[in-house]
């Protein structure tokens, strides 16, 4: 199946979750990473999420821990 991350376009197998998304198109996101991934509408997604065919993915920095650290 085909995922976009960040506008780049992946080839995954069918079952693979979110994480599996993010490694295959370079992210390292950790628990404690200021990164967050949002599915096209601007949820969050957690990293065990189930994708779909053609879904987009886009990985940021999360802005609330952006602000705190500042």
């Amino acid at each position: 199946m085909k995922i976009s991350v960040n506008e780049k376009t992946i080839d995954l197998l069918p079952g693979m979750k979110v994480r599996h998304a993010l490694t295959r198109a370079g992210f390292s996101i950790e628990k404690d990473s200021t990164m967050k991934a949002y599915d096209q509408w601007g949820n969050e997604i957690g990293l065990d999420g189930a994708l779909a065919e053609g879904m987009t993915i886009e990985v940021r920095a999360d802005e609330d821990a952006s602000r705190q650290e500042q």
